[in-house]
Order: C-alpha cells, then sequence, then structure tokens
C-alpha cells in the first residue's frame, strides 16, 4: 500500500532533522540552550582557545575607510556636520584596532609552538568597535571570535573575525557565559546600552565574587569621566570605595595594555609581568 503520507507526516521526522519541532516548542528550550553552549565550547576547545580577552564598545564607531567614503558623499551642511559626529569615533576604533593587534602578538593567541591558545581576541562580532577590534587581530596574523546575536535588525557579522570562530546566538543569557567564561581580561571602550550591560554584568561578577578576579579596563578617559560617575556612587554608597580598583581607566592601546600585564594577565601560560 502507498505509504506516502505517513512517510510526509512530520512526526516521522528524525528529532533531529525536524527544525520546526526543534525551535518552536516552548518546552525545549532547556534543549536549546544546552545546544548553544556545546556547539561553541566544542569548537572553541578544537581550536584550543584556552583564554580570551573581551573588548566591548559601540557598535556605531566608524572605519576610517567608511568615514572617508561618507565625507565623500556629504552634501550640505547638515550631512557635514553628521561626519563631524562620526568622526569623533574614529580615534576610538584606531585604538581598539592597535590594542587588539598588541594582545595578538604578544598575549598568547599565535601559539609559537604550545598547544593552547591564550588571550585570544573575543568580541560580540558586529560593527564598530568590534570590528577594530577583530581587525587588529587579524592583522597581527592571529585568529578571534565573534559572537553575533540574532536580533530583529539582524547584525552582519564583520569580515575580520575567523570564519571558523564566528558564531550566532539565539539567547543573550547563552551569549552572555561565552563572553565570561573564558575571559582572561576585559577591555572597554565607549559604547551605549549594549555596552554598558556587558561591562556591568563583569563587574557584577567581580564585586560579588561569583568569577575569577580578571583585570578591567576603560579605555577613552574623556568619555567614561563624563559618562558615568562612579565616585558618585560610593558617595550615595551603593557601592564601596575600594570597589573603584575592580577597574582602571586609561587613553591609550599600549597604556590598556600594560595595566593588564601588571594586573597578572596570564601570558602564554605564565603569569603576566
Amino acid at each position: 500500500m502507498d505509504n506516502d503520507r505517513q512517510k510526509m507526516s512530520p512526526s516521522y521526522r528524525l528529532a533531529v532533522q525536524d527544525v520546526e519541532f526543534l525551535l518552536q516548542r516552548s518546552e525545549l528550550r532547556g534543549l536549546r540552550f544546552a545546544l548553544e553552549f556545546q556547539k561553541v565550547d566544542l569548537i572553541l576547545n578544537d581550536w584550543g582557545v584556552r583564554s580570551t580577552v573581551v573588548v566591548f564598545g559601540s557598535a556605531r564607531a566608524l572605519s576610517p575607510e567608511a568615514l572617508a567614503d561618507l565625507e565623500k558623499r556629504a552634501a550640505g551642511a547638515a550631512d557635514r556636520q553628521g561626519v563631524e559626529r562620526k568622526a569623533r569615533w574614529l580615534p576610538y576604533y584606531e585604538e581598539a584596532r592597535r590594542f587588539a593587534r598588541i594582545v595578538s602578538q604578544e598575549g598568547g593567541a599565535l601559539l609559537d609552538g604550545q598547544d593552547k591558545r591564550d588571550n585570544v581576541i573575543a568580541t560580540g562580532g558586529g560593527p564598530g568597535i568590534m570590528e577594530a577590534a577583530n581587525r587588529g587581530a587579524a592583522e597581527a596574523g592571529a585568529p578571534s571570535i565573534g559572537f553575533n546575536i540574532t536580533l530583529p535588525a539582524e547584525q552582519e557579522p564583520n569580515s575580520y573575525s575567523t570564519p571558523e570562530l564566528t558564531f550566532r546566538f539565539h539567547y543573550f543569557a547563552m551569549r552572555k557565559m561565552h563572553l565570561a567564561m573564558r575571559a582572561s581580561a576585559l577591555a572597554v571602550f565607549p559604547g551605549g546600552f549594549g555596552t554598558f550591560d556587558e561591562l556591568f554584568e563583569i563587574l557584577t561578577l567581580q564585586q560579588t565574587m561569583k568569577s575569577q578576579p580578571i583585570p578591567v579596563v576603560l579605555i577613552g578617559r574623556e568619555y567614561w569621566r563624563r559618562v558615568v560617575d562612579f565616585q558618585a556612587m560610593v558617595d550615595f554608597g551603593v557601592i564601596d570605595a575600594d570597589e573603584l580598583a575592580l577597574f582602571e581607566v586609561v587613553d591609550t592601546a599600549e597604556e590598556a595594555w600594560a595595566y593588564l600585564k601588571s594586573r597578572g594577565l596570564r601570558l602564554r601560560g605564565k603569569a603576566g609581568s
């Protein structure tokens, strides 16, 4: 007898091949969480990634090439003012690019005879500061990670993260876990809500001792001192004065790298000096 109807039924599909079943049933959320964790974890292990240096910052910063293109297309005064505002981001883009290049050259991402990679640059995988950091690592000849997230306004991965280490998450929580779990240090450039979300997540984990202590450095004194009054938080009693030592504020890539090493960042499996 003809059994085509039975074989075409969704119930007959192998569970692992039934995308609709896997993605749309709320009861399988735990399984989807586990899969998002396991896939990334296995691939990073296959690449020997033991630790990362996570870089956060605005997705709105433009590369020098994008800024030059914008300048060419600027027609009127309003356009030129817009270009000037966006040009303020260029130094941060270049600092992030240089920082990632230094970390990748000196931190252990290149292996150099080792079987594990340390301090591999990891970003949110998108444009702006994230692109700059992945770009700096690529210029050093080192791999770098892009932890992308699926958003209603779709985020495209930048072209500089290592393709085999370019991931996409559905769940913010799992993405945050992977950003944090291998992090040996955190470098934060000026940014908006997303940057602040990630920064204060890490600071909270440090403050509450729910994770191993890691150095946190904020790059861009003018921005951070104008945008966040950390001393006021002490004055109001919502944090303790000694908790200001959880991070340092600097201006340059070189200062940031020196600070991370002074705080004991591990280099190629050895404590930094």
